[in-house]
């Protein structure tokens, strides 16, 4: 309450010592207008007595001329020595005059060298009447009259000076008259100040009560708020939300709330007994840090949080955080707050174990986890440890890089700007697979899977996501399809070995259409004349069948022929009319009529057209072997083609032989299982893995009203990467 008077009593000294500045000001201020108006007062009334003086010299000395003037022309004309006395008398006024009026002008520099020619005037005047008078007798009286000249030059001069102290007297007047009206506003202007000064005193009495109130106001409100910040600090302590302690320097602690005594185990008799000191508290491997803090408390009186342990009544340990501050400068005690860590510990720990186990599962489930950041550069990758062949030569390098930076053999650009579109989508992706290089010179295969990651604010702020290292797998896979190549082929050959009759016929009758058509066209050229048109007609038939027999051959000889698939743009009408043609003979042996009903305007696919045919030849061979066994009705196959609503081709077969078992139609496709007596069980099943390495897919369902139908389907172009699952980052794996 005294530091509140204090700062009150300064508070107010600042107006105060204002309000005394400027009636100080206004005092000197006024004294200084008064002392100026007594000064111009007094020049303003000394020049008025020296104009007064010197009009009246003037006045007196124009008299004194005149009488010398008479007197002079009273003596000249009478010669009466009478004249001559008063004429003395008159000679020495006008001499005093003169040197009078000359004093009193002294100051005015005008009216002095008007003064100074008048007194020259007036001698040369003077000594020009004497010589006159003193000649009179022996000259006549009107001659000597006539020689003096008149007095008026005189005249004129003190008519001049009299009019300028006349003008000089106006002036005096008028400033006298500006110095009465100064006197009156210096009269009303210290009036007004008075009034003001009064009304200020007045303003500043009753804004002192009025403060004075207020403060009074205000030390009750501030104690009330100390009693109330008072009773919220107790509420504080008394709460036992974090542990309060009260200590001295020395470590003895002088009070500590309900929470500060659960957490070491004691109880309010051991506080009281003075049972708890910090060094008894503290283990020993602490200690150091506790002497460093109390140094740095008795240095700037604060204690910054840090975590330590203390040791409970019953021997075991809590951590907690804690810090302090001295209560003021000078004094030995102070307060520490005391926060309980064991949850928080419970709860790193868990983490920790969480960690660990998601570190276990990761290396046992994947080779890699990583994470990138929302600009797709890679901040985190881990390792599985039981890698054998990680790659230690990229472990780090990838840091800091967005994974199209980094090197790739597979996929193929498109796939990546799939790829880069579904990142900047930030959705999930799943098994996308790539190839890198590794130093040998060989691939190194890898499946990515990653989610999206967003803050609380929903804001992306990267991937984070694992890798599995697949070469094993794709190695494994890749000798799976050179077996399946090697079956496909052999299935082939097989297949060609059916159709021998088939294959003898579709190559001999073009063969014998050739001799018998050279035949023709030597019996047209041994005519006479020969018959050229009709040779020439004969031989391009010749050239056809060649051509159909050539084409027939090489086309055997692909299927025989054991080479890499091949894809490239084909027309499906094509491929299929080709199939029939090699196939017919075996069709007409066993009575069955091969109809088409193939759809124009097909677009071209992209496929292998050896492996495609394979599978049209497997599906027709099978359809007539089928047919072959059934005893009545007709034999008729129907191969049709149409465009996909998915943007492709659709390829059926449909025969009239004697159905498919509903029960086999679940594993019809599967390798090993067979309806024949003497099948191996694989025809089907490498068409449907030909047909689904080219994207498209096979199945199988009952014809109306008998018989089965084999159906495929084959996309325009095979979409390498789906979006949902093939965009992710590249970990080196």
């Amino acid at each position: 309450m005294s530091v509140t008077l204090s700062q009150s009593s300064r508070w107010f000294a600042r107006p105060l010592a204002l309000v005394v500045a400027v009636l100080l000001t206004v005092v000197v201020a006024t004294g200084f207008l008064g002392f100026r108006y007594w000064q111009e007062r007094q020049a303003a009334d000394l020049l008025f007595e020296r104009g007064r003086q010197v009009l009246e010299t003037l006045d007196r000395l124009r008299t004194v001329i005149a009488d010398v003037e008479a007197q002079r022309r009273g003596y000249l004309l009478t010669l009466d020595p009478s004249y001559l006395k008063a004429y003395g008398v008159s000679d020495e006024s006008v001499r005093r005059d003169a040197h009078a009026l000359q004093a009193l002008v002294a100051s005015d520099p005008l009216q002095n060298h008007r003064a100074g020619h008048l007194a020259l005037t007036v001698a040369a005047k003077l000594r020009e009447i004497d010589d006159i008078v003193n000649t009179a007798r022996t000259s006549s009286g009107p001659a000597a009259l006539a020689m003096i000249r008149s007095l008026d030059e005189i005249r004129s001069q003190i008519d001049q000076m009299v009019d300028h102290e006349r003008f000089l007297r106006v002036d005096q007047e008028r400033r006298a008259k500006a110095l009465e009206q100064r006197k009156a506003w210096l009269i009303a202007t210290a009036v007004v100040v008075v009034a003001v000064l009064a009304g200020a005193a007045l303003a500043l009495a009753r804004f002192e009560a009025r403060r004075r109130r207020k403060a009074t106001e205000e030390n009750v409100q501030l104690q009330s708020e100390i009693e109330e910040r008072d009773r919220k600090i107790r509420r504080l302590v008394d709460a036992n939300i974090i542990g309060i302690i009260i200590w001295e320097v020395d470590g003895r602690i002088l009070e500590a709330n309900d929470e500060f005594l659960r957490m070491v185990g004691y109880d309010r008799e051991d506080l009281t007994a003075g049972r708890l000191h910090r060094t008894s508290l503290t283990p020993p491997e602490w200690r150091d840090r506790d002497a460093r803090t109390v140094a740095e408390l008795k240095r700037i009186g604060t204690a910054q949080p840090f975590e330590k342990a203390y040791l409970r009544k019953d021997g075991s340990r809590v951590h907690v955080l804690i810090g302090g501050a001295m209560f003021e400068e000078g004094t030995n005690q102070g307060v520490g707050f005391v926060l309980d860590l064991t949850e928080r510990k419970r709860a790193e720990e868990a983490l920790r174990q969480s960690e660990e186990r998601f570190r276990t599962l990761v290396q046992f489930s994947f080779d890699v986890y990583w994470e990138t950041d929302a600009q797709h550069r890679f901040t985190h990758q881990e390792f599985a440890e039981n890698l054998a062949d990680a790659p230690a030569w990229t472990r780090g390098a990838e840091i800091g890089k967005t994974r199209w930076e980094v090197p790739y053999l597979e996929p193929d650009a498109e796939a990546w700007r799939k790829h880069r579109q579904t990142l900047d989508a930030h959705l999930p992706f799943r098994d996308f697979e790539l190839a890198r290089p590794v130093p040998d010179g060989s691939k190194r295969y890898v499946s990515v899977s990653g989610l999206p990651m967003f803050d609380e604010s929903g804001r992306f702020v990267g991937y984070r996501g694992v890798g599995r290292h697949i070469t094993e797998r794709k190695r494994a896979e890749e000798a799976l399809r050179s077996a399946q190549a090697e079956l496909a082929h052999a299935n082939r050959v097989s297949t060609l070995g059916q159709l021998t009759a088939s294959v003898a016929h579709e190559v001999s009758q073009p063969i014998a259409a050739t001799v018998l058509n050279a035949q023709a066209a030597l019996r047209w050229l041994a005519a006479q004349p020969p018959n050229l048109g009709e040779v020439r007609q004969i031989l391009g038939q010749i050239a056809g069948d060649g051509k159909r027999a050539g084409d027939v051959i090489g086309w055997i000889r692909a299927l025989i022929k054991k080479a890499p698939p091949r894809k490239e743009r084909l027309e499906i009408n094509q491929a299929i009319l080709e199939v029939i043609a090699l196939t017919r003979g075996e069709a007409v042996q066993n009575g069955v009529w091969v109809r088409t009903q193939l759809a124009d305007g097909l677009p071209l696919i992209q496929a292998d057209r050896v492996q495609l045919q394979q599978v049209i030849l497997n599906l027709i061979i099978n359809a007539i072997e089928a047919m072959n066994g059934a005893s009545e009705g007709t034999r008729e196959l129907l191969i049709s083609t149409a465009a996909d609503a998915s943007n492709g081709v659709h390829v059926s077969l449909r025969d009239t032989g004697p159905g498919l078992d509903p029960a086999s139609l679940e594993h019809l496709f599967d390798a090993f299982f067979t309806t024949k007596s003497s099948g191996l069980g694989m025809g089907l099943s490498i068409c449907r893995s030909i047909i689904e390495a080219q994207g498209g897919r096979i199945w199988a369902d009952a014809n109306k009203p008998c018989g089965a139908a084999f159906h495929f389907t084959l996309p325009l172009k095979r979409e390498e990467v789906a979006p949902a699952e093939h965009a992710g980052p590249m970990p080196a794996v």
